[in-house]
């Protein structure tokens, strides 16, 4: 089971502190650092320093790390145009010798588009299949060769397709809980499944449905990565957990029952039911980005318990 730590630096954080929270990932063994791509604050939080972009910020700790995989929970498609955003993530790539993951979503918080000025499409999704096409044919065209796309919502006429991805493409990650389109189009250009906040029960039946997909269209199941993201509230004992969870504004009951709250022994017992059902991944929403003593006791308990 991988383990990898998600942040929310719109709820509050600065660059520094993303860094910090980076290499302290690194340090500690973890698989992979992800972030969020929102520009403003949800609940109380207030949000200070302001926002971060999700892809300067991966560009800097490209720069900053040297072993970490970065990546995004989720790009939202509505932020930018997907041939631009191929440049960027193919940059960040370049960066970071190879290192980074693309999640994409559609985008879905409208408040956010207004306060920015960004436009805020009626039709989302079909927005969306459009861009995975044109982000994964711009890296999969040949160096010498032209890409061209007529779409819908998008065109583009003998782009050069450049620059390329270190490994050739950069791995592309859907997720939600759609019951149709999301599987559909995670059969067709994922190469992971990621279901944010999900029961195992709900999991499990997701993970079916992108298993069912792929195979009829003729790709094994297997070739996809399928993961959850699930809040992390871990403590040695009843007063931590409990501290920790007041720090979040979350109660203990609600953390135990909607995500991965409790003892070490806790959560590696919860953790090893989403084994059960199919994933192999987790990504630890952690919501408190000055606890680093939270992310050594992961690493320390529960991560190496996993491995």
């Amino acid at each position: 089971m991988d383990l990898r730590i998600f942040t929310e630096p719109q709820q509050g954080a600065s660059y520094d502190t993303l860094l910090t929270v980076a290499q302290a990932t690194e340090a500690l063994g973890f698989d992979a650092f992800f972030r969020s791509d929102h520009y403003v604050a949800m609940g109380s939080a207030d949000g200070l320093p302001g926002p971060t972009d999700a892809w300067i910020t991966l560009a800097g700790l490209a720069r900053e790390t040297k072993r970490l995989k970065l990546g995004t929970l989720m790009t939202a498609g509505t932020f930018r145009l997907p041939g631009v955003l191929a440049i960027q993530v193919a940059q960040v790539d370049q960066m970071s010798g190879g290192r980074v993951e693309l999640g994409l979503g559609a985008g879905w918080f409208e408040e956010e588009h207004r306060a920015y000025g960004i436009p805020f499409p009626k039709e989302k999704f079909a927005r969306l299949e459009e861009q995975l096409a044109i982000v994964t044919g711009l890296w999969g065209t040949e160096v010498g060769k032209t890409f061209s796309y007529e779409g819908t919502h998008y065109q583009l006429t003998d782009s050069p397709a450049l620059p390329k991805p270190v490994r050739g493409k950069v791995p592309v990650l859907i997720g939600g809980h759609g019951a149709t389109r999301t599987p559909r189009l995670a059969a067709q250009y994922a190469d992971e499944f990621n279901i944010p906040f999900a029961s195992i029960e709900d999991s499990e039946r997701q993970f079916g449905r992108v298993r069912a997909a792929a195979e009829a269209i003729g790709r094994r199941a297997d070739d996809l990565v399928y993961s959850n993201a699930l809040v992390v509230c871990v403590g040695r004992n009843d007063a931590e957990v409990a501290r920790r969870a007041a720090a979040i504004g979350r109660e203990v009951d609600e953390l135990k029952a909607n995500g991965l709250a409790g003892s070490p022994a806790e959560v590696v017992d919860k953790i090893g039911r989403y084994g059960a059902i199919g994933a192999s991944r987790i990504y630890l929403q952690i919501l408190d980005l000055h606890d680093l003593d939270h992310l050594e006791l992961i690493s320390a308990q529960v991560q190496t318990e996993l491995s």
